[in-house]
């Protein structure tokens, strides 16, 4: 396979998780499409008086870190943001910032819930978003936030990556992927829901004009420009800043019938559909509806993810205990099988904290032993991300009137070898994974499209599929166990 071309077009991809941030370079050739770390950096939330917050001005200086180091290795065709969802901030007539952003994990979103559905309902709400009901949903973040003084000087809401991108460019815009997860979105038209908007005593002009991926947003600043490196003229290209977005247009699906798992901090498990499903069994299944790129719907359920093995060997590491994640997982691949079932998204799991503890009470709820040591302990979360899995996907697929053939898990859970082998074992299906930088290599490839380098959707995962490495799983052992476990899984659920 040739060599990539010191001549192709580099891009710069801003990828922004709970955790960490990253500025990510990618060269995109006919036949190459590689990519190369230029700057990480941590995302530590802060807890302030009045909640907890995102420290969104030390996420912004990583950014402008990484650009600069990025410009060194030389031309920059552009630059693509993309982040979380459903997180904002709030700018005042002068376009400043009114405070740091909130952090979705914060514990004002659960009341601000309740009052929303309690004027407006489940099923009414469903019927224009088509989101899946989280306490942390952009509609109920704002319903929680109206009665500040920083709302009372609020002329714009921006979302994590748009205001990123405002400060980046000047520039003021609304990115369709992530616009989507707001609550305030209409599924069926992918504009935003002005009527519900006003419903709600939002005003409409809060929320900007949207954008597409692939759309030009503006160009660099001149103080941006002087401090980074790169030419004033440099563009700033519109990607799927919803981060799963970004991740789902990197499927290197070849096939009709696949499903992906995305799965970091999240579990992102669907399939990708051409409308929304908005029925009242989708909307008890607790389905998402959210915008994908050209027009596509990703029809998914968030599951807690990696966040709960991640928060697992956060306790451990302060008791003293080794947090190896290759020896933990040597460990749990020795553990008894099925010892003991949780359901990944019990709420009680959501705040960050003491993790084992919280999974022992859970346990004990159910009336289930708790597990033995820490591998027992990565057995019970992986075996039972795998049964939220195989749960979700064949939910998907029967609302959807789909029939599945293949998932794709993509994304830092890729890496993780039992994780993808219980999930094809329990799913019944092959599992293909990786890459595990899906949401950087979609953000490039965005980048690239707006470029004229690669075509749409079915050419830019071609190009994945024969360029990155990927491994695959094919189902094993006894489908009855899992089917046991299933149905332990159902009732603690």
């Amino acid at each position: 396979m040739p060599a990539t071309s010191r001549h192709d077009p580099v891009f710069a991809a801003v990828d922004l998780g709970a955790t960490s941030g990253r500025v990510i370079t990618g060269r995109v050739g006919p036949d190459e499409l590689v990519l190369t770390e230029a700057h990480r950096f941590a995302n530590t939330p802060v807890r302030l008086p009045d909640g907890l917050r995102w420290d969104v001005l030390a996420l912004y200086q990583g950014i402008l870190d990484g650009l600069r180091v990025a410009a060194r290795g030389g031309p920059v065709a552009s630059v693509g943001i993309d982040t979380w969802a459903v997180d904002y901030g709030l700018l005042d007539s002068d376009g400043s910032l009114l405070g740091l952003p909130f952090h979705y994990r914060d514990t004002r979103n659960a009341a601000a819930a309740e009052e929303v559905l309690a004027h407006f309902g489940a099923q009414e709400l469903y019927g224009v978003g088509g989101l899946q009901h989280l306490p942390f949903n952009t509609v109920f973040q704002l319903a929680a936030h109206r009665s500040t003084a920083q709302w009372q000087a609020a002329r714009t809401l921006l979302l994590m990556p748009d205001l990123l991108v405002y400060w980046l460019t000047g520039s003021v815009g609304a990115e369709v992927t992530n616009a989507s997860t707001t609550g305030l979105f209409d599924a069926r038209s992918g504009g935003w829901s002005h009527a519900l908007i006003g419903r709600l005593g939002l005003e409409s002009s809060l929320f900007p004009a949207l954008r597409e991926p692939g759309e030009r947003a503006g160009t660099l600043l001149p103080h941006v420009a002087g401090f980074t490196g790169l030419p004033a003229d440099t563009p700033v290209t519109t990607v799927a800043s919803h981060d799963t977005a970004s991740a789902v247009a990197a499927v290197p699906a070849t096939e009709p019938g696949f499903a992906y798992v995305s799965c970091g901090t999240w579990s992102l498990a669907g399939l990708e559909l051409d409308a929304p499903v908005l029925t009242e069994q989708s909307r008890a299944a607790n389905f998402t509806n959210e915008r994908g790129v050209d027009g596509t719907v990703r029809y998914l359920r968030n599951i807690m993810g990696m966040w709960l093995l991640e928060e697992c060997r956060r306790t451990w590491e302060r008791d003293g205990t080794s947090t190896s994640l290759a020896s933990l997982l040597a460990d749990a691949a020795r553990a008894r099988p099925f010892a003991a079932v949780i359901d990944p998204d019990d709420p009680a799991f959501l705040a960050p904290g003491d993790m084992p503890s919280r999974i022992d009470a859970a346990l004990t709820r159910s009336g289930q032993r708790t597990p033995d040591g820490p591998g027992g302990y990565v057995r019970c979360v992986l075996e039972s991300l795998a049964l939220a899995h195989r749960r979700t996907l064949r939910e998907a697929a029967e609302l959807a009137g789909r029939e599945l053939t293949r998932v794709h898990l993509v994304g830092g859970g890729s890496r993780n070898e039992l994780l993808c082998q219980w999930t094809a074992d329990a799913t019944g299906l092959p599992v293909t994974a990786g890459p595990a930088e899906a949401t950087a290599l979609g953000n490039v490839l965005l980048q690239a499209r707006a470029h004229g380098l690669v075509g749409g959707l079915t050419d830019m995962r071609r190009l994945v599929a024969r360029t990155q490495e990927l491994r695959h799983y094919t189902p094993r052992g006894d489908p009855g166990a899992w089917d046991r476990a299933a149905d332990l899984a159902a009732i603690v659920g």
